[in-house]
């Protein structure tokens, strides 16, 4: 199998199995100690699942996965977030997803992306244009900040929920208004769909945006780190936008006073 075929296929299913015990009480375990940042029993149900049949499909590529870490060393490496939106989740909130990605010797391939709770499917491949549910994906045409709908997302990190409120600050007095979902992998398919305008957000892990970065770029997106630079996927500052409001934003990035 393919690994967009593959992608694709263990997303829905991995989403499919989260829809089904998505009610009722969860177990959830704090990973920090502030207690934002959690980890439930369907997380790690849904990781499991999606690494046992990673490993039957192709047992020689690494994986990356937010709660397991590494595993493997070879030049083809999967990317997986079993339940993105985590807090969401927890308390019913149907803004979560399922997302996994297809990298091969450092570059993003392929990713699927599920929401299964609005029945869409997100996904794209390396030429193959990016999609969801049978329909083209597209970024806006939008150029002006004054006319975008923008979305960010907040770090589990307080020294950079402080940081990225300047941002949120700058980009509220000049962008038409501002969105905050809760789900990184969404918010990128979203951008890719022509829903928002622009994404930004601060020390995204690389399962958030891994799938995110080819159904961006598939769809005609333009994407960086806040330096106008290459998406560091270890590091995590990201922002995509069409070319022409990405460089607009990319100079409020710049010019915003952090001190």
């Amino acid at each position: 199998m393919l690994p967009l075929d593959f992608a694709k296929k263990i997303a829905l299913q991995a989403g499919d199995f989260l829809k089904k015990n998505s009610s009722g009480r969860r177990l959830i375990k704090y990973k920090d100690d502030i207690g934002s940042n959690i980890v439930t029993d369907m997380d790690q149900a849904s990781e499991a699942m999606i690494i046992k049949a990673l490993k039957k499909e192709f047992p020689d590529h690494a994986i990356v996965a937010e709660e397991s870490g590494l595993s493997g060393d070879s030049p083809h490496k999967w990317y997986i977030d079993p339940v993105d939106g985590t807090t969401n989740f927890a308390h019913n909130f149907p803004i979560w997803a399922v997302t996994l990605a297809y990298e091969y010797r450092g570059k993003i391939q392929a990713g699927a992306t599920y929401a299964p709770m609005l029945g869409e499917l997100y996904w794209a491949g390396r030429g193959k244009g990016a999609w969801c549910n049978g329909r083209r994906l597209h970024v806006t045409k939008t150029s002006a900040l004054n006319h975008a709908l923008l979305c960010t997302g907040f770090s589990y990190l307080l020294e950079y929920r402080k940081v990225n409120l300047k941002y949120f600050t700058e980009f509220l007095m000049k962008a038409q208004a501002i969105r905050r979902m809760g789900a990184a992998s969404l918010d990128l398919c979203w951008t890719a769909a022509g829903a928002f305008d622009g994404f930004w957000e601060m020390k995204l892990g690389p399962w958030d945006m891994a799938a995110g970065i080819v159904i961006l770029e598939e769809a005609g997106a333009k994407i960086t780190d806040f330096k106008g630079g290459p998406v560091d996927i270890r590091r995590g500052d990201f922002l995509g936008a069409n070319p022409a409001l990405h460089r607009r934003m990319l100079d409020v990035l710049r010019n915003t006073k952090l001190d």
